[in-house]
This record gives C-alpha cells, sequence and structure tokens, in this order.
C-alpha cells in the first residue's frame, strides 16, 4: 500500500471519528499534513502542492516587541492576551524570520520549521510585559472590496453590486491593534469600518472560485478608518487619500491560519463598539461576495502574492449613515472584534 493510499484511509477513518465526536482531529491534521508532504514529493513543482483545506500551519500568529520598544519578534499566541512563545531566531531555532510576510513568502518548508520552533521553542512572554505590533507590517498590496454586506447596502438604500468593487489604502497608514488612531488636521468627518481581511499564502493567478480557498494563509481583523469629506466630496472623491491618511488601518491582534477556523470564514460575528457601544454588530454571512469569489475574480485582475491583504468589507451601522451622523472624536476608544480571530482596542487622539 502507497503512503498516499494509507494516509488517505487513516484520514478517512480520523475524520469518521472526529465528526462522530463534533470535534476536529489533531491526528487527522496531522496525517493530511503527510498526504501533503507526499503530494509535494511526487509532484514537486506543483503550486497546488502547497495547500490542502488551508494554511499547512495551524497557529495564531503575532508579531511583538518589548513595552519599551527593540527588534519585532515573531511569535505564536494561543488564546489573546495569553502567553506567547517566540518562533523567530531570537527564541526559535535560527531559521525563522521575525517578520510574518517573510514567514509566509517561504512557503511550506518554512512554515514546517516554524511550527516546530513553536514546539521547542523556550523563549516565552506574557501579554502583560510585551507590545503587540500589526501582524503584518508591509504588505505588498492592501486591497480593500467596497459595499459588500448586503446590511451596508441596505442602511445605504442601494443595490448590493453585481461584482466587487476594489480600492487600496497605502501600506503606510497600518498600525497595531492598542496603538493610536490620530486625527489627521484636514478632516472633521473620520468614520469606522471593522472588516475582516484575507491574508494571501502563495502567487494566484487566473483562479476558478473552487480553486481560491487553498490559497488563503490565514485571517485577520481590521479597521478601515475613513475620512467622509475627503472619500465622498473632495475633487469628486478622494477614495485612495481619504482611507489612507495615517493610522487609518489598524490591524491585528493576531494572523489567525485558515485551519484554525474549520467552519470558514463565512460564519463569523463581527462587531465595532465606540467608548463601548455597539455601532456595528453583524457576520461575515452577511458578505455580497464571499472570499472565494473575491480572490478569483482578483485573479483574473493581477497576481497575488503571498503576503497581500484584502480587507473583505465592512457591515452596516458606520457613522456616516446613522441619524444623526457621528464622527470620531478625540477620547474615543474603538473596539473591533472578529470572534474566533481577536479582538482590537484603539484610542483615538486628537491631531499631532
Amino acid at each position: 500500500m502507497t503512503l498516499k493510499t494509507g494516509c488517505h484511509r487513516l484520514m478517512h477513518t480520523l475524520k469518521h471519528q472526529s465528526s462522530m465526536l463534533g470535534v476536529r482531529s489533531r491526528g487527522h491534521l496531522l496525517v493530511r499534513r503527510l498526504c501533503d508532504l507526499e503530494s509535494k514529493t511526487s509532484s514537486p513543482s506543483s503550486p497546488s502542492s502547497w495547500f490542502s483545506t488551508g494554511a499547512a500551519l495551524n497557529m495564531r500568529l503575532v508579531q511583538f516587541s518589548d513595552l519599551r520598544g527593540g527588534p519585532v519578534r515573531l511569535g505564536v499566541q494561543p488564546q489573546q492576551d495569553g502567553e506567547i512563545t517566540e518562533i523567530s531566531s531570537q527564541g526559535g531555532n535560527g531559521k525563522i524570520p521575525n517578520d510574518l510576510v517573510q514567514l509566509i513568502q517561504g512557503g511550506p518548508a518554512l512554515w514546517a520549521e516554524a511550527e516546530k520552533a513553536a514546539s521547542q521553542s523556550t523563549s516565552k512572554a506574557q501579554a502583560k510585559d510585551v507590545k503587540l505590533l500589526a501582524p503584518l507590517i508591509n504588505p505588498g498590496k492592501v486591497i480593500c472590496v467596497g459595499l459588500n454586506y448586503r446590511c451596508h447596502c441596505n442602511e445605504q438604500h442601494i443595490e448590493p453590486p453585481h461584482e466587487p468593487m476594489f480600492f487600496s489604502k497605502f501600506a503606510s497608514c497600518i498600525v497595531g491593534p492598542t496603538d493610536n488612531v490620530v486625527l489627521p488636521t484636514v478632516s472633521t468627518k473620520v468614520d469606522w469600518e471593522v472588516e475582516m481581511v484575507v491574508v494571501i499564502g502563495k502567487p494566484c493567478r487566473n483562479l476558478k472560485p473552487e480553486n481560491t480557498m487553498e490559497n488563503v494563509f490565514g485571517y485577520t481583523v481590521a479597521q478601515d478608518i475613513s475620512a467622509r469629506d475627503w472619500q465622498k466630496g473632495r475633487n469628486g472623491g478622494q477614495w485612495l487619500l481619504g482611507k489612507s491618511m495615517d493610522t487609518f488601518c489598524p490591524l491585528g491582534p493576531a494572523v489567525v491560519t485558515a485551519d484554525e477556523l474549520p467552519k470558514g470564514p463565512h460564519v463569523l460575528p463581527l462587531s465595532c463598539a465606540i467608548n463601548g457601544v455597539k455601532k456595528q454588530n453583524s457576520n461575515t454571512d452577511q458578505l455580497v461576495h464571499r472570499v472565494d469569489y473575491i480572490i478569483s475574480h482578483l485573479s483574473h485582475l493581477l497576481t497575488l502574492l503571498p503576503g497581500d491583504i484584502i480587507l473583505t468589507g465592512t457591515p452596516a451601522g458606520v457613522g456616516v449613515f446613522r441619524n444623526p451622523r457621528e464622527f470620531l472624536k478625540p477620547g474615543d476608544v474603538i473596539e473591533s472584534e472578529i470572534v474566533g480571530i481577536g479582538k482590537m482596542r484603539n484610542p483615538v487622539v486628537a491631531p499631532q
């Protein structure tokens, strides 16, 4: 019996047992990875062998530093606010970069080293003793999808778009999950938008929707902070500038790899609260265009690369469509949460 046949038979047995117990079998994950390894061995040049049903890792990855600064470090934090195991070179096996984008770009061989480092590292840190940074500091592309929640379209009294509407943000506006959102001097109508973020795991081009999810490395949370007076008013509407002012993209607190969401990305409650009052409260099942279709559609327009991120849209409850309208002011605190991924808390401060 070949390794491939044996793996598949064992996977079938474990999957059946785990479904009867109502749990996801760690043994099933291990055997699936053995099957992936066998596939890569038999077809080493095939890009499709990089993934099976998601990223090969089964981790919640964070970037952090000492409270007083210092170098960026990469770690695994199984629970938000829990202990962090460092996997980058300082605390790992010397092969893992301290930059998550670089880790993703390294592909499955490096991911396997990261998983090994997580199990062997003795470098531990308590959440209270470190500063969490944005889990992806310099992605190659920051792509955003507009009007992608049915409830958000309803609050504007418009029909959902038949195909995705894309725009972009500059990566320079990314900040961490506890960093300040600094109000700009040039805007008086700054708004909130909680969003689920897709992190691309491998190069992909001209994909069919049914072949896209294997290209997803993981997911995180973003705030698509927006200067509405620029986005919708200045010179006919300056979307790029209205979305890309400094600190306008809080990101984090972690990148959760695809296998950490066994039910997938389309059943996740997400919310945004301002000063403890929920303004947005919805679910990713409200997406007009799902993750698989978004990736497929984009891949026919441009090549998506490892580490690129896609902000998938925001639900109803943004300030500009409330009655009366509401906008952020100094002293506000934005809490952005997606169940299963994590929660950010960003203070709003006056222009500096």
